[in-house]
C-alpha cells in the first residue's frame, strides 16, 4: 500500500525539504503542501492522504483547527504535529483534537520517516521530551477524587502504560515479548473498553483518570 502524505506548513522551504524527503522513501509519496488549513477540506477530497504532517502556528487558520476539520471529515488520515515549541498547553490541545503523535521539527529525517510508518501501523509517535511535558502537565492538575475501574487486564494496562509514555507497538512488542499484531489487538480492545478511537485519545483517558501512575 502506497503512503500517501500531506504538508501543512507556512514555510515554502520547510514544505519543499519534506515533499523531497518523502518522495524518496520506498512506498511514499507526497500527495500535496499547503501553508495553512484554510481549504484543507477541498484541498483532500479527490485524494485523501493516509498522513498529514501538521504544523501548529500557520497564518489564516492553523495546525489545532487543521486537526479538528480532519478528524471531522477525513477521520481515516493520521495526524502528525509538527512545532519548534514544547508548550505544555499546546501539546495537550493538539492531542484533545485528536492528534495522531507530536514530533519536534529539529527531530532528524530518519526520527520523522520512522515517524510516519509508526503511525501508519498504528501506532503514536511522540518525541520523548513531549511525553514528558504531557505527563508533567497532568501531574500538575488535581487528580480525579476516585480512580474509575474499566476493567482493564494485566496485559492492557502494561501496554496501556507503554502508551502513555510514548512507545510505538513494535517496542511494546519488543519489550513484552509479543508479536506487532498482538499489540494491535489489545489495542484495539483498549479502546472499546475506554470507548475511544485514538492511542491519543487513550492516553489522555489513561492519565486523566489514573489508570496508570505518571
Amino acid at each position: 500500500m502506497m503512503i500517501k502524505v500531506v504538508v501543512y506548513d507556512d514555510h515554502k522551504s520547510r514544505r519543499e525539504a519534506l515533499e523531497l524527503l518523502i518522495s524518496l522513501q520506498p512506498g511514499m509519496e507526497c500527495t500535496g503542501s499547503y501553508e495553512n488549513c484554510a481549504g484543507l477540506v477541498k484541498n483532500l477530497a479527490s485524494d485523501p492522504p493516509t498522513v498529514v504532517l501538521m504544523d501548529i502556528n500557520m497564518p489564516k487558520v492553523g495546525g489545532i483547527e487543521g486537526v479538528k476539520l480532519l478528524k471531522q471529515h477525513y477521520p481515516e488520515t493520521s495526524i502528525i504535529m509538527q512545532t519548534v515549541f514544547e508548550e505544555d498547553d499546546t501539546i495537550f490541545k493538539c492531542i484533545q483534537a485528536g492528534a495522531n503523535g507530536y514530533i519536534l521539527k529539529k527531530a532528524p529525517n530518519d526520527k520523522l520517516i520512522e515517524a510516519i510508518y509508526d503511525v501508519v501501523n498504528g501506532g503514536a509517535p511522540i518525541t520523548p521530551s513531549i511525553a514528558a511535558r504531557i505527563l508533567n502537565y497532568f501531574s500538575k492538575k488535581k487528580p480525579s477524587p476516585e480512580k474509575r475501574n474499566f476493567d482493564l487486564s494485566k496485559r492492557e494496562t502494561d501496554i496501556l502504560t507503554k502508551l502513555v509514555k510514548g512507545q510505538s507497538h513494535k517496542m511494546i512488542a519488543e519489550d513484552l515479548f509479543i508479536s506487532v499484531h498482538t499489540v494491535h489487538n489489545h489495542v484495539k480492545r483498549l479502546y472499546q473498553k475506554l470507548h475511544v478511537h485514538s492511542v491519543s485519545e487513550a492516553v489522555v483517558k489513561a492519565i486523566e483518570n489514573r489508570i496508570v501512575q505518571h
